[in-house]
């Protein structure tokens, strides 16, 4: 995933062609993260331009726009694109009356963006998973048991409790009691990258991070998260954590999004069309694509800690906002 080092100079010493691709490569990580801040901070005004002039009302344009940035940005991040989502969707005032139902079914379906980006990211391994499924590649089809086995225990509970889990945590006070708890859980536990790469996780590791996602079903609690510790909990390495939590968020967030579609998406393109729900599905997909980018160069240099710092803040931010009515 890492981007190849662009053609060096004509002529150079030998030092400097050993030593450039690395000055490169931190000038392109660089570049990404002021990219990342950049598109935060752009998200950020866009968000409060429509408080003041497009503060209520159905899905338009503008929020589609919101939502999208929302979602790709924070859905491989730790941090919970849930319950960014669930904010941000009472601060554009969409939920509420007769059309929840197309803006919770709206929230879920935006993830098609963000899973069109790993498709794209790590289309390399999903060629190798298919050269698996037809019997080609033995270690494409190991890995893909390894990630149906992961996949079933969050599946399961949220086929079987999913109405309840909306009911109950699907709110303001429930989101932030999870960015709190997520939160100083980063801060206090302090992991080290393993051994174990992708290609050697076991049934029981598969087992251990699928029953981690679990947790990720109370909104706030971030389901990269909980697979990534989990699988740094096991002993996997930083890359092979993520990308296993990457390549289960897209099996997961596929079959979630296409349960709800099958559920109530014409309540999508009744009340909101078909344009303007595709304008939030595609920036989240740009979104998406820097943010895996940045996040798998950040956790090469910095630990998950800072995600701590950030979830304690919005809790608190969330927290006061609800605490005086504004959402």
């Amino acid at each position: 995933m890492s981007d190849q080092p662009e053609p060096g100079p004509a002529r150079s010493t030998p030092a400097a062609r050993q030593s450039s691709p690395v000055r490169r490569k931190t000038h392109a990580d660089d570049i990404r993260t002021r990219n990342i801040q950049i598109g935060v901070l752009v998200a950020g005004l866009v968000a409060l331009f429509s408080l003041l002039v497009d503060s209520a009302g159905p899905l338009t344009p503008v929020k589609a726009l919101i939502l999208g940035v929302v979602e790709g940005i924070t859905e491989f991040i730790p941090i919970s694109s849930t319950g960014h989502l669930l904010v941000t969707q009472r601060i554009l005032g969409l939920g509420e009356g007769a059309g929840k139902t197309a803006a919770d079914t709206y929230v879920v379906a935006i993830q098609i963006g963000a899973i069109l980006a790993v498709v794209a990211l790590y289309r390399q391994r999903l060629i190798q998973l298919v050269r698996g499924v037809a019997g080609r590649d033995q270690v494409g089809r190991t890995l893909l048991i390894r990630l149906a086995i992961a996949f079933v225990p969050a599946a399961f509970v949220g086929f079987i409790l999913g109405d309840t889990i909306k009911a109950q945590l699907f709110g303001g006070w429930p989101v932030v009691a999870a960015w709190l708890a997520g939160g100083v859980f980063l801060l206090w536990w302090k992991p080290r990258s393993g051994s174990i790469p992708i290609t050697e996780f076991t049934v029981r590791h598969a087992a251990i991070v699928g029953a981690a996602q679990i947790l990720a079903l109370w909104p706030g609690m971030s389901r990269s998260l909980t697979t990534i510790v989990a699988a740094l909990a096991i002993g996997a390495t930083t890359t092979a954590a993520v990308e296993f939590s990457f390549l289960l968020g897209l099996a997961t967030l596929s079959a979630a999004t296409a349960y709800d579609l099958t559920k109530n998406g014409s309540t999508i393109v009744a009340d909101y069309g078909i344009v303007t729900p595709l304008l939030g599905a595609f920036v989240a997909f740009v979104t998406a694509l820097a943010a895996v980018r940045w996040l798998v160069a950040t956790l090469r240099t910095h630990p998950l800690s800072i995600f701590g710092w950030y979830r304690i803040a919005i809790a608190v931010l969330t927290a006061g906002l609800l605490g005086i009515g504004a959402i």
